[in-house]
């Protein structure tokens, strides 16, 4: 590995040392109903955003929720404190990726067939502290 490259490493881990993350891999939803819910919560407060998440009528939101208590829970045991409002921790990025596709064939008519495409997301959050970032 050459020293820029191992430089650029050192300085990623360094980063990800200071935020709490947690990932959610191959869920069956598409990714542009995945991304609404995704900018409905970036940059907000936790708790606000588990609010907004749990009153939100989006099935993807459900999902999403769930995801960010993983990160809480993880943000607690790297750094072995609880999570309280007073924290300043707040969703510092979420981004969703297309994950695999499934592909079906429907009939249709005149012996012909549709394809189906059943898609599937990769979502990433990204916890940090309102502290860490000034």
């Amino acid at each position: 590995m050459g020293a820029r490259k191992k430089l650029r490493a050192e300085k990623i881990k360094e980063q990800k040392s200071q935020v709490a993350f947690a990932k959610l891999r191959n869920c069956p939803t598409s990714p542009r109903k995945m991304r609404l819910v995704a900018d409905m919560v970036r940059g907000m407060d936790v708790d606000k955003a588990l609010y907004v998440l749990k009153y939100s009528p989006k099935e993807a939101s459900n999902r999403m929720e769930k995801l960010l208590e993983s990160a809480v829970a993880n943000w607690e045991q790297k750094f072995e404190t609880t999570f309280d409002v007073d924290s300043g921790l707040y969703i510092k990025e979420v981004y969703v990726d297309s994950a695999r596709i499934l592909k079906r064939l429907r009939p249709a008519p005149q012996g012909r067939a549709h394809r189906i495409r059943k898609r599937s997301n990769h979502v990433t959050l990204v916890l940090d502290t309102k502290n860490n970032e000034e």
